[in-house]
């Protein structure tokens, strides 16, 4: 497709997602408001928790608490924006904003999906190899991998807005460009630019694909070796224990990598906006908001710290 001599690397972006939805404008608003909040909610109240109690003071909860810092900082990437745009009759976004969002939202992104691969690798530790779990797990091996995790993943978003500067996009009459979209993400930004976007779907496929088999790989073969030591494991208590320590993880593994490979590394003939749109309210509303409830607040060391904090005594088994 070629660009006609209005065409502009920095127009205005309309984020139109919700505007052809038969739902409320008021309706959403107040249901990803509520999102939001519980999100920020239930995630600071994790971080303090693990911060203030001294027994949460393991690896474990270490990645954890890195995880909640993520989650907030994905979900006030897009939802406040996308609040504003549901009560305005012109949600715009200016192209600098845009590739600033686009950043940041893949900077937590990506390193959220790293965080918890890491995290795979700590119940490794615990399960298959308990006696050096503290030595093994240190708090600097911990915070290590936490900045690793971030240094991958700002390299690999610098590399995609990289490729996205050089674009034009075809605007309206004033100069306006349509993403059927609630914010700046990588496969509307494509479909409606006018260039060649060989050279990014290639990265999203090559580098992108890459950077998703490594840790999926760790995962496959982590819990291939939890599963095996599980079953070695000669009380029935002792294997249900180790089964109720991955249960919580490998449901966000599969939520998360599932929806992400469903938006991103199908064929581009494949892949419908609406379907993408539903994906990514998954990875971007309902993934941090689930996360602090699904890892810990279920947990009964974390609801025992939560009790101890609002003096509220002891919590049965």
């Amino acid at each position: 497709m070629g660009c006609s001599p209005n065409a502009s690397h920095s127009p205005v972006f309309l984020l139109l997602g919700f505007s052809r939805t038969r739902i409320s404008p008021d309706l959403l608003f107040f249901l990803f408001l509520a999102i939001y909040l519980i999100t920020i909610i239930g995630n600071v109240t994790l971080v303090l928790l693990i911060s203030r109690d001294s027994k949460l003071h393991s690896p474990m909860y270490y990645l954890l608490r890195g995880l909640s810092v993520i989650d907030m900082g994905l979900s006030t990437v897009t939802l406040p924006q996308l609040l504003a745009h549901l009560v305005s009759n012109y949600p715009a976004i200016s192209a600098a904003c845009c590739l600033a969002q686009f950043f940041f939202f893949y900077a937590f992104g990506v390193t959220d999906t790293l965080v918890i691969s890491v995290m795979t690798l700590d119940r490794y530790v615990a399960i298959c190899n308990p006696l050096h779990y503290h030595s093994v797990m240190s708090r600097q091996l911990c915070a290590c991998l936490l900045a690793l995790s971030w240094v991958v993943s700002i390299v690999h978003t610098m590399l995609h807005v990289g490729l996205l500067l050089p674009l034009y996009w075809d605007g309206d009459a004033k100069g306006n460009v349509k993403l059927p979209h609630f914010f700046c993400d990588h496969r509307p930004l494509l479909r409606a630019s006018c260039s060649d976007i060989h050279s990014n779907e290639l990265a999203i496929f090559l580098e992108g694909g890459f950077l998703m088999l490594g840790p999926c790989a760790l995962i496959v073969l982590s819990y291939a070796h939890i599963g095996a030591t599980i079953l070695r494991l000669p009380s029935a208590a002792g294997r249900h224990r180790a089964v109720s320590t991955c249960g919580s993880h490998l449901t966000m593994v599969g939520f998360l990598y599932g929806t992400i490979i469903w938006v991103y590394f199908q064929p581009p003939s494949q892949n419908s906006q609406e379907k993408d749109m539903v994906a990514a309210v998954m990875y971007t509303a309902i993934t941090p908001l689930a996360n602090p409830f699904v890892y810990s607040l279920r947990n009964k060391d974390v609801k025992s710290a939560l009790h101890r904090l609002l003096g509220l005594g002891r919590v049965d088994s």
